[in-house]
This record gives structure tokens, sequence and C-alpha cells, in this order.
């Protein structure tokens, strides 16, 4: 089984409205669809998560295709709840993961994510399904792969990123207090507890942190 990053960009003069919404617009860095609930083949709960000001999605959204109403949450630390109640057929945007999610074999795991003109998303399953999705996209649609890797562990949890050494170097690192303020080790304590030199334990810990923010933010659910 494989897990694929993508990123899906769309021809700028073939964008639905929505998507154009969602993914450029001036007033929001970043929109996630975070879950759905499909009651009926045409009608559907969707829940976003916008960053930024959300008054021109709430205004905006319900006058594209497919989108019939917008509840707002409070805002809060930058980031707004949208509920919206869609029929999800008409919605170019949804209607394309939603086929994505039907084909047989595969998993796309939530959120998607819409920022500078994209849409990005994970995909889990065999190697045949997923090549079959990546190749069954609109001509409208141009998709990048951006990492490729074999499924294991418990790819919530952020740690399951981490090589073996990496996460020993990180868990010696907090044993001997290196992330604690003020500082109690270096590098070269982390490095004695490893048995290694000091600058491999620099580039075992730095690549290590590099994962653990990257796979926090991916799996940043906004709110309180």
């Amino acid at each position: 089984m494989k897990r694929l990053r993508l990123t899906v960009s769309v021809d700028p003069e073939r964008a639905p409205p929505f998507f154009e919404l969602l993914a450029n617009s001036q007033s929001i860095a970043e929109t996630r669809l975070l879950e759905w609930n499909e009651a009926r083949p045409e009608r559907a709960t969707m829940l976003y998560a916008v960053a930024g000001d959300p008054t021109e999605f709430e205004r905006s959204a319900p006058d594209t295709p497919g989108v019939d109403s917008v509840t707002l949450s409070e805002r809060v630390d930058g980031w707004t709840y949208a509920l919206l109640e869609a029929r999800p057929r008409e919605t170019p945007v949804f209607a394309t993961v939603h086929e994505a999610r039907a084909r047989g074999g595969i998993v796309v795991r939530k959120p998607v994510v819409f920022r500078d003109s994209t849409m990005s998303c994970r995909v889990f399953g065999e190697s045949a399904a997923i090549q079959a999705t990546v190749e069954g996209v609109p001509d409208a649609m141009d998709v990048r792969v951006d990492e490729v890797a074999t499924l294991r562990g418990d790819h919530g949890r952020p740690t399951a990123t981490l090589s073996a050494r990496q996460r020993a170097a990180v868990a010696a690192a907090v044993e001997l207090g290196y992330y604690e303020h003020p500082r109690r080790a270096t590098h070269a304590d982390v490095a004695d507890h490893l048995d290694c030199a000091e600058g491999t334990a620099g580039e075992h810990l730095r690549r290590a942190e590099a994962k653990l923010v990257t796979s926090a933010l991916d799996s940043f659910e906004p709110g309180p």
C-alpha cells in the first residue's frame, strides 16, 4: 500500500468560481474541507475552515453552482468554520473529490487544503488504483505528486514520519532537557547519548523537527 501527497492545479481559464473562492481569494489565505455528510446523493452538508476574512466566502459562496447557504462560526485565532448546505454533484470542486473517493482501492484523507491556486490532499491505496485516479482527473486539472511513501504505522501521529534514528535523537533530546527553557543540553550531549558525531546528532534533530512541524501543520484542525 502507498501513501501519496498530491497537489492539484487548475487551469485559470477553466477554474470553477467556487475553486477560485477557496484557493485564490485575496482575503483568504487558506481554506480546508474538513468533513462532509452526504445524507442523500443530491444533498450534502460540508464543513470548511477558513483562514482570513470569511466575509467574501459567506457572501460569494451561495452565488456559485451547487451551494445553497453558508453559516459561519465565530472567528478564533484567525480561523472560522463555515457550514455549507450544497448539492454536491453540482459543485465542481466537491464533485471531483467525491469521484476520487468513490473509486475502489483508495482513500482520500481529510482535510483537503486549498491555497495559492491549488488543492492538496493525501491519498492512500494500492498503486494501480492510485494511478487510475490520478490519470482520471479532468483535463483542466494538473496533478503533481509531492511525496510517495510506503504506508507504515499510524500516520495520524506526527512521530510516524520519523526514521528510527530521528526518533531516537528527539527522545534523547527530550530526556536530556534540550527542549527545556533554558536548555539543559546541547547537540554534543545528544551525540554522546547516541554515540555519534555532534554534527550527525544535529542533523537528525533538524530533520526530525522539520518533519514534526510539517506533520503538525498538515493535521491542524483550527478552532478552540
